[in-house]
């Protein structure tokens, strides 16, 4: 293990893998910074300039991009509550409250704190444990994936804020329009009302702009010019108390992240739901969940940064993409006449554990960038409102557009903002929508195949220990605090209401 770590420092820390690597985190936190395009889009659009590279090199930049990524899209999710990444959305929940009360800084502090942290825990299990973590994916079926889908379900529970009837109601909303598209089982057009571009389903990432972004732009219209936010500059910086809340959560959702970004296709935004649905049952600050908890950034933020990286296990030890921008990259081997697999390890030890090492050196990058730039990055919201708005809707519909250079993405974020400054006017709970979206094809898929494999009986989920263990643990987290709080009555719930 010793001398691959001094294999990969000696060929990541050239000056020229050096140079490239900063020069892709830079990117990937520009490209993150604008909504719709996302690191799977900017990774795809990259490649070709990375031709003429060495393959360790190119792997390098785009890898920083990926992670670069993944925070540019939480300073616009904390600072105008526009998730630039899916994984981002969970963010805005509270770091956009945050942000509203002037701490901006110390949200996009913690989440580079909390993103630096994740990276080096799951960039140590990554080293340590990729083979075997890769060997356990294996063992997750299409029975195990489906009470994995259960328990992303369950955390509706920790979304519905007032109303547990509001948050089931919503999330019913979104498994109902993911159900739009052609249908997995049976490849008939589903509520597609002979519209084409509905055959693929409702676009995650245009429902994503549009609910955030121009839902919150149209209510603050409605509600009126609100001043700008002047905040003094020490609210902005980071305190130590920030820091204790912070701990425990930051741990406990790189373990979630690392969990789930081990299986081929959970991916991050899956990671970072999960982690803050667990978080907000059992903080002890749960109550502030929503209204500007540092905990629910960290949380999060760890989350999605855990799972970027842990999505390299099935990618690198198995040939099988963990998620979108890994499938991505995966081709991107294949084009430089790498083949991913059990034996990359041995036949190419210098590009694995360069790549490997990279992901520290380019998190400590991002953290030297980011941390000190978060003040700075917070000033952005002395700009009067009246300018901020246009440019709000400016970048929404541009970044909608690039999706699929048509304006049928234009059109659903404006119809979707309109649904979500109704959803706000009528208080109605938007992530259990946002996480039912999410979840549906993935649920539909998991349900298809285990129906088929148990011949038409879900019975079948019952053979598997891994996923009776997975639903024991679903059912604890839907009942155990209710039941916790009942034995030991201290706080109350708001979800639970």
């Amino acid at each position: 293990m010793l001398e691959n770590l001094m294999l990969g420092f000696q060929t990541a820390l050239t000056p020229e893998n050096l140079l490239w690597c900063f020069i892709g985190v830079l990117m990937g936190t520009i490209i993150g910074l604008m909504p719709g395009l996302g690191s799977t889009t900017g990774v795809a659009i990259l490649i070709p300039l990375t031709l003429a590279m060495e393959p360790v090199t190119a792997l390098i930049m785009l890898a920083g991009i990926y992670y670069g990524a993944q925070y540019g899209g939480t300073i616009t999710s904390v600072l105008i509550s526009t998730p630039g990444e899916a994984a981002s959305v969970v963010t805005t929940l509270d770091g956009y409250q945050m942000a509203r009360k002037g701490r901006a800084g110390a949200a996009l502090a913690i989440a580079a704190i909390g993103s630096f942290v994740a990276a080096i825990i799951s960039l140590a299990l990554l080293m340590a444990l990729a083979p075997p973590f890769a060997k356990l994916a294996l063992n997750f079926g299409p029975v195990e994936n489906l009470a994995i889908m259960i328990l992303g379900l369950i955390t509706v529970v920790s979304f519905s804020g007032g109303s547990l009837n509001k948050g089931l109601m919503m999330a019913a909303a979104g498994l109902l329009i993911a159900t739009v598209g052609v249908a997995i089982a049976s490849g008939q057009a589903r509520f597609t009302f002979g519209n084409v571009n509905m055959l693929g389903g409702i676009p995650f990432v245009e429902v994503m702009i549009g609910l955030f972004a121009l839902g919150e732009v149209f209510y603050q219209i409605r509600v009126g010019a609100a001043a700008p936010i002047r905040a003094k500059f020490r609210d902005m910086v980071i305190s130590r108390n920030d820091l204790k809340r912070s701990g425990a959560p930051i741990i406990r959702g790189t373990f979630i992240g690392f969990l789930l970004g081990c299986l081929p296709g959970a991916g991050s935004t899956l990671a970072s739901f999960m982690s803050y649905g667990i978080e907000k049952r059992f903080s002890p600050n749960r109550d502030e969940f929503g209204k500007g908890a540092i905990e629910g950034v960290a949380a999060p933020e760890s989350a999605n940064n855990a799972a970027a990286n842990a999505n390299f296990v099935p990618t690198l030890a198995l040939g099988i993409p963990g998620g979108g921008t890994t499938a991505v990259l995966l081709g991107a081997f294949t084009i430089y006449g790498i083949q991913p697999g059990p034996l990359l390890f041995e036949n190419q030890p210098e590009l694995v554990w360069g790549l490997l090492v990279s992901f520290f050196i380019g998190n400590a990058m991002l953290i030297v960038l980011n941390l000190p730039m978060a003040p700075v990055f917070a000033q952005m919201l002395r700009i009067p409102y009246a300018y901020l708005y246009p440019i709000i809707l400016l970048t929404s519909f541009v970044g909608a557009y690039s999706v699929n250079n048509n304006m049928f993405s234009v059109w659903l974020v404006l119809i979707f903002g309109v649904v979500g400054y109704i959803m706000k006017e009528l208080d109605l709970p938007i992530a259990p929508l946002v996480l039912g979206l999410v979840l549906g094809p993935l649920f539909e898929k998991s349900l298809v195949q285990t129906s088929a494999l148990g011949q038409g009986s879900f019975g079948i989920v019952l053979q598997s220990p891994i996923a009776v263990g997975i639903l024991i643990f679903a059912l604890a987290l839907a009942i155990g605090p209710a039941i916790f709080r009942k034995v030991k009555p201290s706080k109350k719930d708001p979800a639970l209401v």
